[in-house]
C-alpha cells in the first residue's frame, strides 16, 4: 500500500503476527488522523463553543472516542480498570443529535483541552499495549476478544466524519486552513442532468456472520428483493440544478414539503441549503475551513427534507414521478454500475476514503459505468427508514448502536462521502440519521413507481406488550410448551372430522393462537379489546416479523426478532385477520364459526355471564367452544358481584367450572376436560410466572 493512502479496514484472517502489526498500524493511523482534524481549531475557545445548539461542543467529541475504547475494553474484560472514571462517564453519552426543536441548554463542567489531550495519550498507550500483548488467533469474528479493539477503531473513524461536519458548521473565526485538510479547487460549468434506464434485477443484502471485515450489527442478516426497472439521474444533484428549485420559491412552496419537513423548515426558517452563503450579490459556499465562490458543479448538500422537497418540485414541473431512491434501488445502482470495494493498494475510483480531497468535487469527475458518484463525494439520502434485516442481532458490547434508530425517524443514506473511511466505505455499510440532520450528504433522484415500504422497525418496549410478544412468539422456558400452540393443537384434535372452515380466537392478545389455528381452518379471525395487542398480530400478519425488547435486569434490555417463517407459520399469514372488539358486545357479523377459542379471557371480562349466555349465537350447531383460564378473579377486572365462580354459594364452594356448567348447560355439552395446560410468562431474565390454565371444550347442541 502506498504511504499516502489512509489504511483500509483490515481483513480479519491471515497470518496472526502480520495481522497484529496491520491492526496496530490501523489503530495509530486512525488515532493520529482524528487528532489532526482538531488541529484546525483556533484556540481553546473553539473547543467549548457549540457549532450548533443540538450537539455538544467539540471538546466532547475530542474526548468521546478515547472513552469509547476504555468503556468497551473494560466491558469486555480486556482492561482491568478505568483510566479516568470521570471522563469515561462525562464523554460516554450524548453523541446523537437531538430533535430539531429540542434546544438543550444543559451545562457541563468540561475539562481543559490539555487535560483531554493527556488523557488521549494514556488511552493510546493502553490500547497499543493491549494490541501488542493480547493473544491473537484468526479469523476475528463477533465474539472474538479482538472485536472490541476493532470496534473502537471503526467508531473513531465514524467520528472523524461527524466531527468534520460540526467543524464545517463552526464559526469561521474558530477554524483555520490546514495542509492535511486541503479542499478540491477544481470547478466548471455544471453538467446537465439526464435519466439513465436501470433494468429490473434482484438484490441480496446482508452480511454473513463469517464475513472477514468488521461490520456493525445492522449490516448482518439477510434481505432479498426483486427491484422493478426504474430510471436514475446520471449525476448527483448539483448546486446549479438545485438553484432552480431555490429561485422558483421552492422553500416557500408548501406543496413541495411533507408535514415533517414543513415543520422543520418553518422552525429553522430555512430558505436555502445550509452551506450556501448569501453575500448580497450571489452565492458562496462554506467548505470545512473556508468560504469560497460557489462551485456550481459540485453536489448540493442538504438534509432529507430538502432533498424530498426538491423531488416534489421536480415532479410537479416535469410531470414525472421523481423521488429519492430506496435502499434496494441504491444497491441496484451499485450492481448496475459495477462499483467495487475500495482497493487496498491504490486510490479509490471515487472521491472517497480521504484519497483525494478534504471536500466534495465536481459531480462529473468520477464515472461509475453510465453513472457518476454512485459512491463517494457525498452520502446519498434514501427513502428507507433504517430497519433490521432478517436475523438481526445486537452485539452485547454495543447494544444501542442501531436499535435507538429503529424508530421510523432515521433514514438510511448510502455510498459514503469524501471523508468516509474504513467500514463506512464498504458497500454493505448502513448508516442512518434523523431526517433534519446535516451530514456530508446530498442526493440522486430516480423516476419510477414508489417502492414497497420496509417492515416497521419499532422495538416495542412497553413491559406488558413485550412480555406478551415473548409469551406468544418467543422461547419456551423450563420445558413448558408454547401455550397458544398447545391450545390450538388441543382444539384441532377435538374437531376430529367436524367441518373446520371458520374459527374465532376471542381475546387473541398478540395473536399466536390465531396463526396456529389457521393450520387447520380456512380462515381465522382474532379479536381483542386491546388495540396495542392487536397491533402485534397485525404486524405479524402483514410483515411476518415482530420486534420487541425484553427486560434483562433493571434498565438493561435485550432485543428480539421473531418471524412466522421460523415458527412454520408463514404459509398461513393470508388466512388470519385481526379486529379490535369487546367479547361481551361483539358486532353481529362475527358469527357462523366452527370453533371459538377463548383463552385466558373470562376472568378478565367485566360481564362474563353475558358473554357465556350469548356465545352460542356465534357458533354453528355442532361447533366447539374451548375455554381456558387460570380463574384468577380480580375486582379490578370483574366486579365481585359478576364473578361466575371462585365464590361461596349457600355456604358451599362454587367453582368457576360450576359456573361454566350453569351458564353453558342450556346450549352446550361438555365434550373434553377439564385438563390443565401450563404456561410460563417471562418478566425478567430471572423472574418468571408459572401458571396452570384449566381448559374445557364444549359442543354446541343442535
Amino acid at each position: 500500500m502506498t504511504a499516502q493512502l489512509f489504511p483500509r479496514t483490515p481483513r480479519l484472517d491471515g497470518d496472526p503476527e502480520a495481522k497484529r502489526r496491520e491492526i496496530r498500524a490501523y489503530f495509530h493511523a486512525t488515532f493520529d488522523r482524528y487528532e489532526q482534524l482538531f488541529e484546525v481549531l483556533v484556540g481553546d475557545a473553539a473547543y467549548f463553543s457549540k457549532p450548533i445548539p443540538l450537539r455538544h461542543p467539540l471538546i466532547f467529541y475530542f474526548g468521546h472516542t478515547a472513552t469509547f475504547f476504555v468503556n468497551k475494553l473494560v466491558l469486555a474484560g480486556l482492561l482491568r480498570e478505568r483510566i479516568h472514571p470521570r471522563f469515561e462517564s462525562m464523554f460516554a453519552i450524548g453523541v446523537d443529535e437531538m430533535s430539531w426543536d429540542d434546544l438543550g441548554e444543559t451545562h457541563y463542567d468540561w475539562p481543559g483541552v490539555e487535560e483531554v489531550r493527556a488523557y488521549r495519550r494514556q488511552v493510546r498507550a493502553a490500547v497499543d499495549a493491549l494490541i501488542a500483548t493480547l493473544p491473537l488467533t484468526l479469523p476475528v469474528a463477533w465474539e472474538h476478544p479482538w472485536w472490541p479493539i476493532l470496534m473502537g477503531i471503526e467508531h473513531e473513524r465514524i467520528h472523524l466524519e461527524t466531527s468534520s461536519v460540526l467543524i464545517r458548521q463552526h464559526a469561521l473565526n474558530h477554524v483555520r486552513p490546514h495542509a492535511a485538510w486541503a479542499p478540491c479547487r477544481d470547478t466548471g460549468p455544471a453538467p446537465g442532468n439526464e435519466l439513465v434506464a436501470v433494468p429490473a434485477g434482484g438484490v441480496r443484502l446482508g452480511k454473513a456472520c463469517d464475513e472477514l471485515h468488521y461490520g456493525w450489527d445492522n449490516e448482518y442478516g439477510l434481505h432479498e428483493a426483486d427491484v422493478p426497472a426504474f430510471e436514475a439521474a446520471r449525476y448527483l444533484v448539483s448546486n446549479a440544478e438545485y438553484l432552480a428549485f431555490v429561485e422558483d420559491g421552492g422553500y416557500a412552496n408548501d406543496a413541495c414539503w411533507a408535514e415533517e419537513g414543513r415543520s422543520w423548515r418553518d422552525f429553522s426558517q430555512a430558505r436555502h441549503p445550509p452551506f450556501w452563503v448569501a453575500d448580497g450579490t450571489g452565492w458562496k459556499l462554506r467548505l470545512m475551513l473556508e468560504v469560497v465562490d460557489m462551485n456550481w458543479d459540485w453536489p448540493v448538500e442538504v438534509n432529507f427534507h430538502e432533498a424530498q422537497a426538491f423531488c416534489a418540485w421536480k415532479s410537479a414541473a416535469s410531470g414525472l414521478k421523481v423521488r429519492l431512491p430506496c435502499e434496494d434501488e441504491w444497491q441496484r445502482l451499485a450492481d448496475f454500475s459495477g462499483v467495487e470495494e475500495v482497493a487496498e493498494d491504490r486510490a479509490a475510483a471515487a472521491n472517497l476514503h480521504l484519497d483525494h480531497f478534504a471536500s466534495t468535487c465536481p459531480v462529473n469527475r468520477y464515472a461509475h459505468g453510465p453513472l457518476y458518484d454512485v459512491v463517494g463525494n457525498v452520502w446519498q439520502w434514501t427513502t428507507t427508514p433504517i430497519y433490521p434485516y432478517a436475523g438481526f442481532k445486537v452485539h452485547p458490547l454495543y447494544d444501542d448502536f442501531t436499535t435507538p434508530t429503529f424508530d421510523e425517524r432515521h433514514n438510511l443514506f448510502k455510498g459514503g462521502s469524501w471523508i468516509s473511511c474504513g467500514n463506512e466505505t464498504r458497500l454493505s455499510a448502513r448508516y442512518a440519521f434523523r431526517r433534519h440532520f446535516f451530514q456530508h450528504a446530498g442526493f440522486r433522484y430516480v423516476v419510477g413507481e414508489a417502492p414497497p415500504v420496509p417492515p416497521p422497525s419499532h422495538y416495542e418496549n412497553a413491559k406488558l406488550l413485550s412480555e406478551y410478544a415473548e409469551f406468544h412468539y418467543g422461547d419456551s422456558y423450563f420445558g413448558v410448551v408454547n401455550f397458544s400452540k398447545a391450545l390450538a393443537e388441543l382444539a384441532i384434535r377435538a374437531m376430529g372430522t367436524r367441518v373446520a372452515r371458520h374459527a374465532l380466537d376471542l381475546g387473541c392478545a398478540s395473536g399466536r393462537a390465531s396463526f396456529e389455528l389457521a393450520r387447520a381452518f380456512e380462515d381465522v379471525v382474532g379479536i381483542d379489546f386491546s388495540a396495542r395487542f392487536i397491533g402485534q398480530g397485525v404486524e405479524m400478519a402483514e410483515r411476518g416479523v415482530l420486534r420487541y425488547t425484553l427486560v434483562e435486569e433493571g434498565e438493561l434490555v435485550s432485543y428480539r426478532e421473531r418471524r412466522l417463517r421460523d415458527l412454520g407459520l408463514e404459509a398461513v399469514r393470508g388466512k388470519v385477520s385481526f379486529f379490535q372488539g369487546d367479547a361481551c358486545n361483539l358486532k353481529p357479523h362475527f358469527s357462523g364459526y366452527d370453533l371459538i377459542l377463548a383463552a385466558n379471557l373470562i376472568d378478565r371480562l367485566y360481564d362474563p355471564a353475558k358473554f357465556l349466555d350469548s356465545i352460542h349465537e356465534r357458533l354453528n350447531p355442532g361447533g366447539l367452544l374451548l375455554i381456558a383460564s387460570p380463574y384468577t378473579w380480580l375486582a379490578e377486572h370483574t366486579p365481585r358481584e359478576a364473578w361466575i365462580g371462585g365464590i361461596k354459594r349457600h355456604g358451599e364452594n362454587f367453582t368457576t367450572l360450576d359456573g361454566l356448567k350453569q351458564h353453558l348447560g342450556s346450549h352446550f355439552r361438555l365434550v373434553l376436560g377439564p385438563v390443565e395446560v401450563s404456561f410460563v410468562i417471562r418478566e425478567t431474565r430471572r423472574k418468571f410466572q408459572h401458571t396452570l390454565s384449566e381448559a374445557t371444550i364444549w359442543e354446541r347442541l343442535p
